[in-house]
């Protein structure tokens, strides 16, 4: 309580509960999660064991019980590490933002090899010289002989790959040079 005006620093115990309950939901959704999604999480190791726990007991008010330790536990962390993994757990998050923003450059840079040829394929080359002009050649050759015959996609698929590669490893060289070389949607 601050002594000259009366007023409580604190917050109030309403939103200490709201809070609790916050802590709570989301470890009941960790809780809920496969193993592999779980992984990916920035979730500290201290807390895995509680959260396998919590998987693990069937028994309701036990399982209860184990939930509302997992909380306990989580609420010890620190804000910034319970945003990072609510952040990681949101499907509109900046992780996933910036995944699906990869994926959609990509997509563009392989419809425009397919569609432009050699013009687009310099422009690859000229922001990411590291390239390989034939590999990426032979692809996108491979991939418009396999739909125009009608076959599965292999190559179509391999020039995506080739192509997040490529874009993973400049993104990793110089994070801002991903950003700004990929074309432009239209």
């Amino acid at each position: 309580m601050d002594e000259e005006t009366g007023e409580f620093l604190s917050p109030s115990r309403s939103q200490q509960r709201r809070e609790a309950l916050d802590v709570l939901a989301l470890a009941t959704t960790l809780s809920g999660l496969e193993p592999g999604r779980l992984a990916k999480l920035p979730v500290p190791e201290r807390l895995l064991p509680h959260i396998a726990e919590a998987r693990r007991i069937t028994s309701h008010i036990a399982h209860k019980r184990q939930l509302a330790f997992l909380a306990k536990q989580m609420r010890r962390e620190d804000d910034e590490v319970l945003d990072a993994i609510r952040d990681a757990l949101d499907a509109g998050g900046e992780a996933a933002r910036q995944e699906t923003a990869l994926l959609h450059r990509i997509e563009r840079w392989r419809e425009r090899l397919l569609d432009e040829g050699d013009a687009a394929l310099g422009e690859l080359l000229q922001a990411h010289p590291l390239a390989d002009r034939q590999k990426l050649r032979q692809l996108v050759r491979n991939a418009l002989d396999e739909r125009a015959r009608g076959k599965p996609p292999r190559a179509f698929r391999e020039l995506f790959r080739e192509i997040r590669e490529l874009l993973a490893a400049n993104a990793d060289d110089a994070p801002g040079l991903a950003d700004d070389a990929g074309p432009e949607a239209d």
